[in-house]
């Protein structure tokens, strides 16, 4: 079976890779190379924190033990830590997360009550304001490096006979006994299956197609799609799993620099005049990280990067056929580093073995047939889906 993959994040490598192990006649197309588009800018925290939905839940736990699985397949420097994460509350906050601590609890999901002794010892090199009232350890969440994860992907899709091109697609025809992609150069690709896996750009595609699958396509300012993403350069930290602290989020990165996330400036970036290193936005983070740090004499160095979630409207995974007889594949999710390893293998299994997978079956696009907008959209902001 030939299937063309459109989309080199992180959903359409794992995906590439799964059919190429299995042995399928695969073809990864991407408008700009892998891992180019929202995997570029993404917080990158591996977790089923706040996924309220038995069925998100669910599928987001498989995704963090798959992880763990794939891990020690993969060749090369490591991609993936199961760091763990620490929650910090103060007065204003430490309901939240005391309600949430329960929740999981309830729910079997490895969640603790640490000192902040204990908390100083398992985050590494960081100050607890004395602010802080509460704080929380989930053993279980860890953190990916995704440029790394995705060339690694990669690499083994294409050690294993998946072959990678760059093209913008403008044509999808979904036939009755193919599919042909057509790119911007007039080139036409065929193909026994195709995956939409383009992330925000998705919807857009589905369209080529005839399908339909409701995005938050929104990307003005604060809209719920935007994040700003800081990267500290300086200075150099022993940062030893993620942090989610009043104000401040915070993940490791390679060489000994930090990712800083601070949810609630997201309000203010206008994708259209993006905030630079020397304006208020930058300023603000670089107080609020220096609030944090052992030794604050030096100002931190930060980079900013605007980024763009990919919002399924309804806040869940989209996964499968629109409709019986197409030959067009949906996925599309807003955890998709969480998810990637999952959804790489149960979506290739689907492809190949046309056998419906248990944990991807709440998740069908089939779920939008003749609703209205207003009945599927959610408020992402409240629901915490703007997290990560």
């Amino acid at each position: 079976m030939k299937v063309i993959v459109i989309g080199a994040g992180v959903l359409g490598v794992s995906v590439a890779r799964q059919l190429a192990l299995a042995g399928e006649d695969v073809l990864l197309l991407d408008q700009w190379g892998a891992g180019a588009g929202t995997t570029a800018t993404t917080f990158a925290w591996t977790n089923s924190s706040r996924k309220p939905d038995a069925d998100y839940h669910r599928l987001n736990l498989a995704g963090m033990e798959e992880h763990a699985r794939l891990a020690g397949h993969l060749r090369g420097a490591p991609s993936y830590f199961p760091s763990g994460a620490l929650q910090w509350a103060d007065a204003a906050n430490e309901q939240r997360l005391a309600d949430n601590v329960e929740r999981l609890r309830s729910l079997g999901y490895p969640a603790r009550w640490v000192t902040p002794e204990e908390a100083t010892r398992i985050a590494g090199d960081l100050r607890i304001p004395a602010t802080i009232t509460s704080l929380a350890h989930f053993p279980g969440e860890g953190y990916v490096l995704p440029d790394l994860f995705v060339n690694e992907l990669l690499t083994d899709a294409e050690q294993h006979g998946a072959t990678c091109a760059i093209g913008e697609v403008v044509a999808i025809d979904d036939g009755p006994d193919h599919v042909a992609v057509t790119l911007a150069d007039g080139e036409v690709r065929t193909g026994d299956r195709a995956v939409l896996a383009a992330g925000r750009w998705t919807q857009r595609l589905a369209a080529l197609a005839g399908i339909d699958i409701p995005l938050v396509t929104d990307v003005g300012r604060g809209a719920p799609t935007v994040g700003l993403l800081g990267y500290a350069r300086s200075p150099r930290l022993d940062l030893r799993c993620v942090i989610h602290s009043p104000g401040l989020n915070l993940r490791p990165a390679a060489g000994g620099h930090t990712v800083l996330q601070a949810l609630d400036l997201n309000a203010d970036v206008d994708p259209a005049d993006p905030p630079t290193v020397n304006g208020d936005l930058a300023s603000t983070l670089a107080r609020r990280f220096s609030a944090l740090l052992t030794d604050p004499g030096r100002p931190p160095r930060i980079d900013l990067r605007v980024g763009f979630r990919s919002l399924p409207a309804d806040g869940r995974t989209v996964a499968g056929y629109a409709f019986a007889g197409s030959r067009v594949y949906c996925l599309v999710s807003h955890s998709g580093i969480t998810l990637a390893p999952i959804l790489g293998r149960l979506v290739a299994a689907e492809l190949t073995t046309d056998q419906e997978q248990d944990l991807l079956r709440a998740f069908r696009p089939t779920r939008f047939a003749g609703a209205r907008r207003s009945e599927i959209e959610v408020d992402q902001h409240a629901t915490g889906l703007g997290e990560q």
